[in-house]
């Protein structure tokens, strides 16, 4: 628990240094492009477009309506909260090794690495969620005081996310292999999580893997935060339970793992 404490605390103490590399990172990425950090926007609404003539067109039919919701609202209410969580747990499970040479020769903590490409993710949500805002707004399909949930979303992506990119940013280090290993995963748990399909509408088998799953969790938050008046806060106290207790047991395995692996990462390369 010590270590975990001292992790955040290390993550408290450099915010406003996580802040600013988190900005100069996404200029920095699209400095060579005409349209700039337009592609923050960009680049997930052709994934939805991509999405939607797949399943929505495609194979469910143009009029389709998922939990009383337009279709393409439905897919898009999970499919950019999943892009912020695979873009973050990706993003950090390389962000030390990719800046291994610049936490040996400068003193901060090579954690806070992590919460910097965790913020570089979440300013992209920060721009999609807009759209979803808007659009839920306009149709009144929540009470104003869901949107609040959006805050406790963040918030336990966060955690999970921080507790994941911990031990798999030392794994990829000690373990090359890990990092194709986990974009698999990714992959995987893209259609284990209902992006575009509904629980309601799951057979029992994917109702089992889905209360097993985190990620459907944190995607069953976001849309009760902007498109499902009911109920009123998604899941109920086992829910809760269950993905808090493995986040907890990922940060502690996490912490651990790094303290140990912390100033040896070099000789591993």
């Amino acid at each position: 628990m010590k270590e975990i404490i001292s992790l955040f605390k290390e993550q408290l103490n450099h915010v406003s240094l996580i802040y600013k590399l988190a900005i100069y990172n996404m200029k920095s990425q699209y400095s060579n492009h005409y349209l700039g950090v337009f592609w923050n926007f960009l680049q997930p609404m052709l994934q939805v477009g991509l999405y939607y003539v797949v399943f929505g067109l495609g194979l469910k039919g143009s009029h389709s309506d998922v939990s009383h919701v337009p279709f393409i609202i439905h897919l898009i209410s999970g499919l950019f909260p999943w892009l912020f969580i695979s873009q973050s747990i990706n993003a950090g499970s390389n962000a030390i090794l990719s800046q291994l040479s610049l936490v040996t020769k400068m003193k901060f903590p090579s954690s806070t690495l992590l919460s910097i490409s965790f913020t570089n993710s979440l300013i992209n949500l920060l721009i999609t969620t807009a759209i979803l805002f808007i659009i839920s707004l306009l149709n009144g399909y929540v009470s104003w005081w869901h949107y609040l949930q959006f805050f406790y979303f963040i918030i336990a992506s966060y955690f999970l996310i921080f507790g994941i990119s911990l031990i798999m940013s030392t794994l990829v280090i000690l373990v090359r292999d890990t990092k194709n290993i986990l974009q698999n995963v990714m992959r995987m748990a893209f259609f284990i999580t209902p992006i575009f399909w509904a629980i309601e509408n799951a057979t029992p088998l994917m109702h089992k893997i889905s209360a097993l799953n985190p990620f459907s969790y944190l995607i069953g938050i976001y849309r009760t935060a902007f498109i499902h008046n009911q109920p009123e806060f998604y899941g109920n106290w086992q829910d809760h339970l269950y993905f808090w207790s493995l986040t907890m047991l990922l940060l502690f395995i996490g912490s651990h793992v790094h303290f140990k692996f912390r100033s040896k990462l070099v000789d591993y390369l």
